[in-house]
């Protein structure tokens, strides 16, 4: 029996592992995720033509990729509650983050040149302004100016909970997130009344190249508002839970990096759409 016990430990031994990486066990979710990503696009694209059952298809797979982004997280935080997010790892997950925050500003990207597009080249085929005609741009100086203070209030907050973190003071930090968790939410209702209000003025998607734009970027970034609120809101419990360590908090980092990445695009969308685009004024004759 003990030379069978020896041999096993030689074995195991021999098989344990030899380098910094981990090595994921199978899982389940991203099939489980790639099906929700489906539903969801594609019960999108019926409910937009209206098709029969296309909310509901939607709604469906809305929650399987809730679903599956809850699950697979939790199982992330399992690995490195484990110690399977050695040095290596924690520096590979953030280079992920940075690279997933490259491709959303190429994604934002994307909607100013559209909107530089609209507003310095006008078509020279057919009358247009810009604004449109009867349309009046959202004030730069009322809502968004105040949404602009809360959102760098809120990039304070998220910073001040960092070096909490970072001294092991749990609590500072769990009410700096709090705070700033509270900013986000703020800023999102906000956005609502100013979409809102706007929508009765009659500043819609169908407002030419100025509203369709408009909606895109400002909503898009609403939407980018939502989500990292969501994201702090788990670093909040986490900070609750003390489970933020000092020497190791890369979830809270990509949290962090990710908020700060939508008070850039804010400080951008704030400079440029609503402020120089809100007081751009033209109008062709479409003679051209």
């Amino acid at each position: 029996m003990a030379g069978s016990a020896a041999v096993g430990a030689a074995h195991g031994a021999a098989h344990a592992q030899k380098h910094p990486y981990h090595l994921v066990e199978p899982s389940p979710w991203p099939i489980v995720g790639s099906i929700g990503a489906l539903l969801l696009t594609g019960g999108a694209v019926m409910w937009m033509h209206r098709a029969a059952g296309g909310r509901w298809v939607t709604l469906a797979g809305a929650l399987v990729v809730a679903f599956t982004m809850v699950m697979w997280w939790r199982d992330v935080l399992k690995e490195s509650y484990s110690g399977a997010h050695t040095p290596v790892v924690a520096r590979g997950l953030r280079i992920g983050m940075l690279l997933f925050i490259t491709s959303e500003v190429l994604f934002f990207a994307s909607f100013f040149w559209a909107f530089f597009w609209g507003a310095l080249v006008p078509p020279e085929t057919v009358p247009t302004s810009w604004p449109p005609a009867g349309i009046e741009p959202v004030y730069t100086w009322g809502v968004p100016f105040l949404n602009t203070l809360i959102l760098l209030l809120s990039g304070v907050t998220v910073t001040w909970a960092h070096h909490a973190i970072k001294a092991n003071d749990q609590q500072t930090a769990f009410k700096a997130l709090l705070l700033t968790v509270a900013l986000g939410l703020t800023f999102t209702m906000f956005q609502v009344y100013e979409y809102i209000h706007a929508w009765h003025e009659g500043f819609t998607l169908q407002s030419g190249m100025f509203g369709s734009t408009f909606y895109m970027a400002t909503g898009f970034h609403g939407l980018h508002v939502q989500i990292g609120t969501i994201f702090l809101i788990v670093m909040t419990m986490r900070a609750w839970y003390g489970t933020l360590r000092p020497d190791k908090h890369v979830g809270f980092e990509a949290a962090a990096w990710y908020w700060h990445f939508v008070d850039v695009v804010w400080l951008f969308l704030f400079v440029w759409v609503y402020w120089w685009g809100g007081s751009l004024r033209w109008v062709t004759t479409g003679e051209g």
